[in-house]
């Protein structure tokens, strides 16, 4: 068996990266992607390696001539690389595809080494390697009949996004057998270029032999198999943190992203705090039906997105200032405090991290095992002085509740000491206590020092088209705060959201009736896991402190390598002491695979290559 690989093309979605280099030479984590799949290739003992140049060909045979690499490699030059595509390239290499069984992979991948094997191993000698189709994916998909036939090849102008979970992506690594080559795909190949010229895909030629009779080829699906196509920037970065080289460095990646986690579909996040169980599919089906119309108009203005917000929320729009998500809206109100600012920990950082280190006044929960009451903040601050205080409620990370009444008096107390009373509550809805929210007319009217913070994102389930709302019963405060914001400052995505919810408020209901129902039996399978202290939450994630046979970011990082399953390590959180992690709820069934998973570490008491133990102690995070 012999391969060849395809490397003539310049590349150009890269931009700077391949200035002066062909695409295979980039480096993912050091590594170029010709190194790696040459050394993948030299593992299988082939007979030799083809390699089509074009681009850069002689700077990247020169970069192979410094590897060590057993297999005889044999260069194909394409000189018109520049105005041909991989159709001709390929039909360089006509006579020796029919000299041998050969794998035909292009240049700009990154996989795991057992792609290769399943491939050489399986019996059937022609084959295409594919993968499910995930929304990430671009380029030719196929379908496949229940004996892996390939039924058609669907080139990506033809792809038809209501069919999608019918289709899976080729992988570009295919194996043909000799006789496939002689009398099927190179007669086709000669005819095809001749009909249509040399500006096309090799893969079209494929198109055409599955619509034979009797086509040969068949589909390798892929089961889990890492891989990636590279084409531009964002792919290198992605493929960087799927192909880390160490579980720390996988581990940082993936914490960094901050989002955007559908590109791994395979992950399950439960570092994502959002209603597992809100919005419903008819609510999603009339966002999608008014799809087009929305993409192309401009949203309305502040003065009518916070008629909406006041609609939704029983308040005066005078009241209410919607936002791109809270985050916005905490940026504004934080720049716009002075003096001194009260901050419970540990917290959502968003607020204190709005203001210099020198301004904050910090209650330290960790003495109350991060459970705390009215009374104990109210003792805590009573002889500072400041202008602020922040109180998330329920607090992120602990889950810590303080209920409508309590908070209600510490909004009195902070009004007797001239200050203002900023609670968030993004995580109100999961409280077991009903009505819990603080906007609410009257409230509002009678506390005007109290401002209240709400992501939409929480509770409602919909991060993605980033809704916040700020209300204070202080209209000329909210006045100045709409004036600091930009006038079309959301999409129409939102603005839509907030102008159809209302019919949705009874899906909304059942959807938190439901997931308190889950928490529940969440909470109870968690507590079954000896190696966890479970503390009590009213959100929608609970905390946990970690046994100290293992440190809570290892145990994160074998999580995300053998599950798949990510997890917030709270080890170096602010105002953490001790080897705690927290957990979001999701659905039922997730819960139960986090919840096993755990299991199935915890039962091996053997973390890696030696059991993991630290020292406690009262003033810094556990120690590996």
């Amino acid at each position: 068996m012999q391969a060849i690989i395809l490397a003539a093309g310049m590349g150009r979605r890269l931009k700077k990266l391949t200035e002066d280099n062909t695409k295979c030479m980039i480096k993912v984590n050091g590594v170029t992607l010709i190194e790696r799949m040459l050394s993948q290739l030299d593992s299988l003992n082939l007979n030799r390696i083809l390699i089509v140049i074009g681009y850069e060909g002689q700077k990247l045979i020169d970069y192979i001539t410094t590897l060590s690499i057993r297999t005889p490699i044999v260069y194909i030059d394409n000189p018109v690389y520049d105005k041909t595509n991989n159709i001709y390239s390929l039909s360089l290499a006509k006579r020796e595809l029919c000299e041998d069984d050969t794998l035909l992979l292009e240049s700009d991948l990154i996989f795991e080494d057992s792609v290769l094997s399943e491939l050489v191993k399986d019996d059937r000698d022609t084959l295409a390697l594919v993968d499910k189709y995930e929304s990430w994916m671009d380029g030719t998909c196929v379908t496949l009949d229940e004996y892996d036939k390939i039924k058609e090849f669907v080139p990506s102008t033809h792809f038809d996004y209501k069919k999608a979970n019918e289709y899976y992506k080729t992988v570009n690594i295919y194996k043909f057998s000799k006789d496939f080559s002689k009398t099927h795909y190179v007669p086709f190949l000669i005819a095809y270029q001749n009909a249509l010229g040399q500006n096309e895909y090799y893969e079209q030629v494929l198109r055409v032999i599955a619509m034979l009779d009797d086509p040969i080829i068949k589909g390798k699906r892929l089961d889990g198999h890492k891989w990636y196509e590279i084409d531009d920037i964002q792919d290198l970065d992605i493929a960087e943190s799927i192909f880390a080289e160490s579980l720390d460095d996988k581990l940082k990646r993936m914490e960094e992203r901050f989002g955007g986690y559908w590109r791994y579909p395979k992950l399950i996040n439960f570092c994502y705090l959002v209603n597992p169980h809100f919005p419903p599919q008819k609510l999603c089906n009339e966002m999608k039906a008014n799809f087009e119309r929305l993409i192309t108009q401009y949203p309305s203005g502040m003065r009518v997105n916070s008629l909406l917000a006041a609609k939704n929320f029983g308040v005066k729009p005078e009241q209410i200032v919607v936002g791109n998500g809270a985050a916005e809206l905490i940026k504004v109100l934080m720049e716009n405090i002075e003096g001194e600012i009260g901050v419970i920990r540990p917290t959502l950082e968003e607020y204190p991290n709005r203001k210099d280190k020198s301004t904050l006044v910090v209650f330290d929960t960790s003495g109350f095992n991060y459970s705390y009451t009215t009374d104990d903040i109210i003792e805590f601050f009573d002889d500072k002085k400041i202008s602020t205080l922040v109180l998330i409620n329920p607090d992120n990370p602990s889950g810590n509740y303080i209920k409508k009444q309590e908070v209600l008096r510490l909004a009195m107390w902070c009004e007797s000491k001239g200050a203002l009373l900023i609670a968030d509550e993004s995580f109100v809805d999961f409280a077991d206590e009903e009505n819990a929210t603080l906007i609410d007319q009257d409230v509002l009217t009678r506390y005007k020092d109290l401002i209240v913070i709400k992501s939409i994102s929480k509770s409602y389930g919909v991060p993605g088209i980033r809704l916040g709302v700020l209300a204070s019963g202080n209209e000329q405060r909210i006045e100045k705060i709409k004036k600091r914001v930009a006038i079309w400052n959301i999409n129409s995505f939102g603005e839509f959201y907030m102008q159809i919810y209302e019919k949705y408020q009874k899906h909304y209901l059942q959807a938190m009736i439901e997931f308190k129902k889950i928490r529940h039996k969440y909470v109870e399978m968690l507590k079954s896991i000896n190696e966890l202290q479970v503390l009590p939450s009213q959100a929608n994630y609970i905390m946990c402190k970690v046994d100290k046979s293992i440190h809570a970011r290892r145990l994160a990082k074998i999580l995300l390598d053998e599950h798949d399953i990510l997890i917030k390590d709270l080890t170096s959180k602010s105002g953490i002491t001790g080897n705690y992690i927290r957990v979001a709820v999701k659905t039922h069934k997730e819960n139960e695979q986090l919840v096993d998973a755990l299991k199935k570490i915890f039962s091996r008491k053997c973390y890696g290559t030696k059991i993991e133990r630290f020292e406690m102690n009262a003033s810094q995070s556990p120690k590996v």
